[in-house]
């Protein structure tokens, strides 16, 4: 890998080497480092693009990571993951794209990321997603999650776009069994004239089932963002969704969050609040010797944190 490819590499997955467990590293359309492990393996799809992710019942304590990374302007992928979660796991996943765009053509990566998730495990996941280069060409993702999540399993899940990406349209869709949940949590900042719309659609099928959905935004220049979330609870069940947003600048924000009861134990709740920074925050900052703009970017980033 190139110094550009091991830099996307840093940024998305957190790794300055390869890492410990199992891994796939997919650079420019092609995998370029894979391992695997005792209790993990990881097998080339033969029909299409993409893997298969398959962890062994009763793993604890192991890790995943698959990270993607794009040099080369103009390439354009579409990549379908899917990992088989066996019961009675402990294990982290990491995925996430970077792409560095010079060039005058758009780079795009699209994936679909299919979790089938046992009985009485835990996973974490967590999915970053960056962008760098002066090239005039797009930045763009578009990922895609479905999770179907087993008896008494637990699946956290953590989104961050921060900077570089041009348009995303995030997707994730879930159902849960009896005593299942699933908490996500979103961190996204857009700038200039970047595009970012992010759905949620859980459907809480089981009993006793749980999801809380919790985004946190910053909207700057003239960029957009838009918030979808959407919970179903068919069953006795508990959901929480909730936006907060920073507006900035000539952004726009729209949220839209929707709750269904189907059961009359559905207990659900949405929550959305747009706003700027509040005046006193900045200027009691500036009092401590910041500039405003020093102010603005302290408040932004302990809000996202």
């Amino acid at each position: 890998m190139d110094e550009i490819q091991k830099t996307l590499l840093e940024q998305v997955a957190g790794l300055h080497e390869l890492p410990e467990g199992a891994y796939n590293i997919r650079a420019n359309g092609k995998s370029v480092e894979r391992s695997t492990t005792a209790h993990i393996d990881i097998v080339t799809k033969e029909d299409k693009q993409g893997i298969d992710i398959i962890i062994k019942p009763g793993t604890k304590r192991e890790s995943v990571h698959i990270p993607v990374v794009l040099s080369q302007s103009g390439l354009t992928e579409m990549v379908y993951n899917d990992f088989y979660v066996g019961d009675d796991c402990d294990v982290t996943i990491v995925a996430g794209c970077g792409i560095h765009n010079c060039g005058q053509q758009d780079s795009r990566h699209d994936g679909i990321h299919t979790f089938y998730i046992g009985k009485n495990s835990h996973v974490k996941y967590v999915e970053k997603h960056y962008g760098s280069g002066d090239g005039r060409g797009g930045r763009i993702m578009n990922p895609e999650t479905v999770v179907s999540l087993g008896e008494n399993s637990f699946l956290e899940m953590e989104t961050v776009q921060i900077k570089g990406v041009d348009s995303t349209k995030r997707t994730t869709r879930a159902k849960l069994a009896d005593h299942a949940k699933i908490v996500i949590t979103e961190r996204l900042m857009t700038h200039g004239s970047q595009n970012a719309e992010s759905s949620f659609e859980v459907d809480l099928d089981g009993v006793d089932s749980s999801a809380n959905l919790i985004s946190r935004a910053v909207a700057r220049d003239d960029s957009r963002q838009l918030f979808l979330a959407k919970i179903n609870g068919n069953n006795r069940c508990a959901g929480h969704s909730e936006c907060d947003a920073i507006i900035m600048d000539n952004a726009k924000i729209s949220a839209i969050p929707e709750i269904t009861a189907n059961n009359l134990d559905a207990a659900l709740i949405h929550e959305a609040a747009i706003g700027k920074i509040a005046g006193d925050q900045i200027i009691k900052l500036m009092t401590l010797g910041l500039t405003e703009a020093e102010a603005e970017a302290q408040i932004v980033n302990g809000f996202l944190k």
